[in-house]
């Protein structure tokens, strides 16, 4: 993309360090600047790059799309730049790239906890908890973790997946971390996992990813944008963020489907990645703008008044 460094050994310093001072990533978290703190009536903007760990590399029609890691945080960094993106979702890997990128300043970060169901494994609905620990999260100084929970009612391996993700809420509701949970009903189809993205199967996965855990408390909701979102968003009271998933449609029906979804009760913001950090028509800078816009910052006393 046209305004990035080419050179070839523009991040060589982050392998010198890794190979050098290594704990360099656990000083960087320390010295970083928080976020000032989650506010109602605020909405964030969070830039999700966990894809890869799940091997997941494609865009659109582009099968590797996200295979270059240095293109990867040119995109991260240029969308981290805009002063309305509150803060990250990523893997370990990709975290510790932009600490010491000194990228997350003033961020929200959010961890991926699981990432073993690989895209396309044969058995991809055991989906292990490969990522960030809570405590992994906690030492960081991250605000929660991420967890992908896919719900295959004719797949043996949902219950262990369900039986981790519960485990792992507690284990973040212990430290007072966010836990953003990600549900899906999802069905074999030719030998590969597809979500259904029906309203009532969307309903019917909140249903069941409500009652993980033995807290609620710091329970947040990750959901697609789908149809009647009305009736979606009537199915939960959890602080709730949209993902935007491999995007389909033009820019401009994204953007609005977006726009109608962030107006509705107990919406937080967004979380979305590929649609952003890879977009079918500009820049990501132009990209990010655009989405910032949608978006509402007013602070909850402004919507008292």
């Amino acid at each position: 993309m046209s305004g990035f460094d080419d050179n070839p050994r523009r991040y060589e310093h982050l392998s010198r360090i890794r190979l050098e001072d290594p704990d360099a990533v656990a000083r960087a978290a320390a010295a970083r600047r928080p976020h000032p703190g989650l506010k109602l009536g605020e909405q964030n903007f969070i830039v999700a790059a966990d894809h890869p760990a799940r091997g997941a590399l494609a865009v659109g029609d582009n099968p590797t799309a996200m295979a270059d890691r240095r293109d990867l945080l040119d995109r991260m960094q240029e969308a981290l730049a805009n002063p309305a993106v509150d803060g990250v979702l990523a893997s370990p890997d990709i975290m510790d790239d932009l600490l010491l990128l000194g990228a997350l300043d003033g961020k929200l970060l959010f961890g991926s906890m699981n990432r073993g169901g690989l895209a396309g494994y044969v058995n991809e609905m055991d989906d292990r908890f490969t990522g960030h620990t809570a405590a992994a999260l906690e030492a960081l100084g991250a605000n929660g973790g991420k967890m992908l929970t896919r719900i295959c009612l004719g797949d043996p391996a949902t219950v262990a997946t369900l039986e981790s993700t519960a485990k792992v809420i507690d284990s973040l509701a212990e430290r007072r971390l966010v836990a953003m949970v990600e549900p899906f009903i999802s069905v074999w189809d030719n030998g590969r996992i597809r979500n259904d993205l029906s309203t009532d199967a969307v309903i019917k996965s909140i249903a069941i990813a409500s009652g993980l855990g033995s807290t609620s408390a710091y329970t947040w909701m990750k959901l697609p944008v789908v149809q009647d979102m009305e009736r979606v968003m009537a199915a939960t009271t959890m602080p709730t963020v949209l993902l935007g998933g491999d995007p389909t449609g033009t820019p401009e029906e994204i953007y609005s489907s977006w726009g109608a979804a962030l107006r509705l009760p107990g919406v937080q913001g967004l979380t979305v990645g590929r649609t952003l950090l890879y977009p079918k028509e500009g820049s990501v800078k132009e990209a990010v703008a655009t989405a910032a816009t949608l978006l509402n910052t007013r602070t909850g006393q402004e919507i008292a008044s």
